[in-house]
């Protein structure tokens, strides 16, 4: 049967954040996963129990945080583009305050916020806080340009991870905090963008999710801070 995870699962109405729902509802028996979104979800599992929450609210991700001691957090939030920022920008021409507030609010406050609230509340023994990043947030990898906000606001989350890795390790050493880049997702994110994508490289939900489970259970404390693809491999920041 295996010891009781008490795992949280942010942003689980999304394709991702609903593939690792069922992911871990299927591995054992003994998880227990909290599904928090916007709106009420059913899922068919007793396992799983749907938290409604305001992402925006500092006051309600304390409320949520307080729900359990967690030993696995994991961030699934994370836009490209959304009704207010309908396409990413791809000359400096299109920038606008506006847009990047928005995408760095949703890409790197929320997650911030997250983490200020939920690791405080993580198993003193193990743990672990996942947030997704991407692999075109990596400063050191870019080579094409474009996408100002969504490079930017995704560069800067990796910081926020490397930061808060360095502080849990005073805090509670048995923590790990990383980055997981989920590879392209047949998603509502990548689909204006998959033209290109070849048919092997894009990944189903729950198949990312498996390579990124994967990732999860071998994890070991030299992974601290780091952001990983859904191989393991660390990326470049």
């Amino acid at each position: 049967m295996g010891a009781q995870l008490n795992i949280a699962i942010i942003g689980a109405s999304g394709a991702i954040g609903m593939a690792f729902v069922k992911y871990y509802a299927a591995e054992s028996p003994s998880n227990h996963i909290t599904a928090f979104t916007r709106q009420a979800v059913e899922f068919a599992s007793e396992q799983v129990s749907n938290q409604t929450i305001d992402f925006s609210s500092e006051e309600s991700l304390q409320r949520a945080a307080k729900l359990a001691v967690w030993d696995r957090v994991i961030v699934t939030t994370g836009i490209l583009q959304d009704d207010t920022v309908p396409h990413p920008e791809k000359s400096f021409k299109q920038l606008t305050e506006k847009n990047m507030l928005h995408i760095f609010h949703v890409n790197t406050i929320m997650p911030a916020m997250v983490a200020k609230y939920f690791l405080p509340q993580s198993n003193k023994q193990k743990s672990l806080l996942a947030i997704l990043s991407a692999r075109v947030g990596s400063i050191a990898d870019n080579r094409k340009g474009g996408w100002y906000s969504y490079r930017a606001s995704k560069a800067a989350l990796n910081m926020v991870i490397k930061n808060l890795a360095i502080e849990m390790q005073w805090i509670n050493k048995n923590a790990i905090v990383i980055g997981l880049h989920p590879g392209t997702v047949d998603s509502k994110l990548s689909e204006p963008f998959q033209a290109g994508v070849p048919r092997e490289k894009l990944f189903s939900p729950i198949q990312s999710v498996k390579y990124m489970a994967e990732v999860i259970s071998a994890l070991k404390t030299e992974h601290n801070g780091h952001c990983l693809d859904w191989k393991g491999e660390v990326i470049e920041r």
